[in-house]
């Protein structure tokens, strides 16, 4: 039978556009928030407001949760008014937030003991990505369970790619976290070099792009570089959580990251200079204030 009624929980900066993409694509949704704000934006879209993370879980077949951290997802997922606590037998639970993989295996455990199907669901993309619904979705989790829910995914996602049992989506997204963030380190780099050099940044981004240095970061991230926007589709707080979560894994598989732990010093800087909530491209200015120069066009 066909999945209809899906629930929301967490209407951040990804979150809202998730749940608009939803709406689009005819789910009937049911939404929770800590802030008001955010649920009464998307229930005037087409979504039913709830007054907590069960309440939602008991109006739905497939309850998601969008979440900043593992603690937040341990508190909405297993607490008193938590999702398992109104999942109904049989239904579904997808965390699509980027938490430690041994916590996303310690929900799905109670998830099972509770006869409902749990996958991680972490997502890689912009918050414009998300409002195109063209995300890179990673699951984790029992196989029947990502083919259930995959029409759900699917809404959300253009890259829906199943990885494996519970925790290897976080597994798979802290390898994203890893290649994402180094790639913009070495854009970052390469403007602040076609600055000091006195190239023309335009001519520089439009030739990279073409070639062997192509990426995401490049195209997406150093425009934002060169006119000052630092406006957040991801945030440097957030970023660094992801980083502390991979550096974690590091040391449980004993796998040396250098690269990582650079871009961790550097983002680092850009919160010692309160830059904690603006957006990854952000690491540019860490490297100009090594330079005693700018990134602009």
């Amino acid at each position: 039978m066909a999945i209809t009624r899906v629930g929301f929980v967490g209407l951040g900066i990804m979150g809202r556009p998730m749940a608009r993409s939803l709406i689009r694509a005819g789910f009937g949704l049911t939404v929770y928030s800590r802030s008001r704000g955010p649920v009464d934006e998307i229930a005037a879209a087409g979504a039913r407001a709830a007054g907590s993370a069960a309440e939602v879980a008991r109006a739905s077949e497939v309850t998601i949760t969008m979440l900043p951290d593992s603690p937040d997802v341990e508190a909405v997922a297993l607490g008193p008014d938590g999702v398992l606590e109104g999942a109904r037998r049989g239904s579904y639970y997808v965390d699509m937030s980027t938490i430690a993989p041994a916590v996303a295996r310690k929900v799905a455990a109670a998830g099972r003991e509770r006869g409902v199907g749990c996958l991680d669901a972490p997502v890689s993309g912009s918050d414009i990505a998300a409002q195109q619904g063209s995300l890179s979705i990673m699951v984790g989790g029992e196989p029947a369970d990502f083919e259930a829910v995959r029409p759900v995914l699917d809404a959300m996602g253009k890259n829906v790619v199943y990885a494996g049992p519970s925790g290897m989506g976080e597994t798979v997204k802290l390898c994203n976290q890893v290649a994402g963030n180094g790639t913009l380190l070495a854009v970052a780099e390469a403007l602040l070099l076609g600055a000091k050099a006195g190239a023309d940044l335009e001519v520089v981004i439009q030739a990279l792009a073409g070639g062997a240095a192509r990426s995401w970061m490049l195209e997406n991230l150093a425009p934002r570089i060169v006119r000052r926007d630092l406006a957040p589709g991801f945030m440097v707080r957030l970023a660094q959580k992801d980083l502390r979560h991979v550096q974690e894994l590091a040391a449980e598989t004993g796998t040396p990251l250098p690269g990582t732990a650079l871009v961790q010093a550097l983002y680092r800087a850009v919160e010692a200079h309160g830059g904690g909530d603006r957006g990854i491209q952000a690491i540019a200015t860490a490297l100009e204030r090594l330079a005693g120069a700018e990134i602009k066009a």
